[in-house]
């Protein structure tokens, strides 16, 4: 008895120890940062930085979670996401070592790009669309993801630069995905966070696309000017829960710009609100496409607004340089097509509002006081590679 006793003792103890190991090697403590991981990171096993439970304003309530496109399967979760970090600012990601996701969808500029279309791996090609900002990507319903929604979700939508031949280069028989596992299976830290975050070493493409998944559905952006003043008015019973109160953070155009941004054009405003929702300011889930070109056929999607301040320029293919330019365009230059959404309609023709040149104005002003400074410097969605 005493035997069998030591036995499974000792089984017990070899798995405990194969467990460790798979977190970081030997006796090393499972909240220990394994050395590779630290070499080349500032990652800290011990203190997990929070994605899963972020706090968030009263306003971001049961109406924002209705919008939230994150699958029971793949809810967010700090090892995970912290994961998903490191894999958004990996230049080891690229064949070259050139480029990442994050420099292309840059924190300091809303996680987007100032330049009309991205460089990838090679200054000789740029992308077909300009980079989306990625703020509040989690409350466009339907989830799909690209200007043309052509990825059913964030997971499907991660793995597309990555086989991009322009972007990150892992596309045809040479470069394929599979020599990217074999690439990050040979780093010193790659196995280890994958076996903190999934419980095993082994590196997937599915893991890869879940952990970048819920680091981008962890950009959660609440903390603009706006959300401040908002805040201060904000009422669950009160008429349109509170979004044509003035605000008393407000300059008195920027007060317009935001009674305009809210209110039907039935009601004299711009009706800008029924197709970017407040709070998050992420699109509607039935929108159609916005007339940018007549006879337009495609669906089209937006990103949130928030940010929308930091940097131009705006469309699909980044044809406006400023926000003064698109509110002109959604003021009197929307073109007639097929997929033209009906808010943007009055009868069979394109809707012009026709506003003053003031209450144009107005509406920029507006449309800055949605730049959340919080996201574009959080620690936990920075660089988290050792210079």
């Amino acid at each position: 008895m005493k035997m069998r006793l030591a036995g499974t003792a000792g089984l017990v103890a070899s798995a405990l120890t194969l467990a460790l190991a798979a977190c970081g090697g030997g006796n090393t403590p499972r909240s220990a940062t394994p050395a590779g991981v630290a070499k080349v990171t500032t990652i800290d096993f011990a203190n997990v930085a929070n994605y899963a439970a972020p706090t968030l304003p009263a306003y971001f309530d049961r109406t924002v979670k209705a919008l939230d496109n994150s699958p029971a399967s793949n809810a967010v979760n700090d090892r995970v996401a912290t994961l998903g970090r490191v894999l958004f600012y990996d230049l080891r990601l690229s064949t070259n070592n050139r480029v990442s996701c994050a420099s292309c969808h840059q924190q300091a500029f809303g996680f987007t790009d100032p330049m009309r279309f991205s460089n990838g791996i090679s200054t000789a090609a740029t992308t077909d669309f300009h980079a989306m900002r990625l703020g509040n990507l989690r409350y466009w319903r339907p989830g799909t993801t690209f200007w043309n929604r052509r990825a059913a979700n964030a997971e499907a939508q991660a793995s597309h630069p990555l086989h991009s031949l322009v972007e990150m280069g892992w596309g045809g028989p040479v470069h394929g995905f599979d020599a990217l596992i074999r690439k990050m299976d040979a780093t010193d830290y790659y196995p280890d966070l994958f076996a903190w975050a999934f419980g095993s070493r082994t590196i997937t493409e599915a893991r890869v696309q879940q952990a970048l998944a819920q680091f981008v559905r962890s950009l959660i952006s609440s903390s603009s000017r706006w959300d401040t003043g908002y805040a201060r008015v904000f009422s669950p019973d009160a008429p349109n829960r509170a979004l044509d109160v003035d605000l008393p953070n407000f300059s008195p155009q920027e007060n317009r710009g935001r009674h305009l941004f809210m209110t039907g054009v039935a009601q004299g405003g711009a009706g800008c609100s029924s197709c970017h929702l407040p709070p998050t300011f992420a699109l509607a889930a039935n929108a159609r496409s916005n007339g940018l070109d007549a006879g337009e056929t495609r669906l089209f999607k937006a990103p949130s607004l928030r940010n929308v301040g930091l940097t131009g320029p705006y469309m699909h293919d980044g044809r406006f340089t400023t926000l003064a330019q698109v509110v002109d365009f959604y003021d009197h230059r929307v073109q007639a097509g097929p997929a033209l959404d009906d808010r943007l309609r009055q009868g069979r023709e394109p809707r012009r509002l026709n506003l003053g040149a003031a209450d144009r104005a107005a509406l920029v002003a507006f449309l800055m006081t949605l730049s959340d400074r919080t996201l574009t410097t959080d620690a936990r969605f920075g660089n988290p590679f050792r210079r």
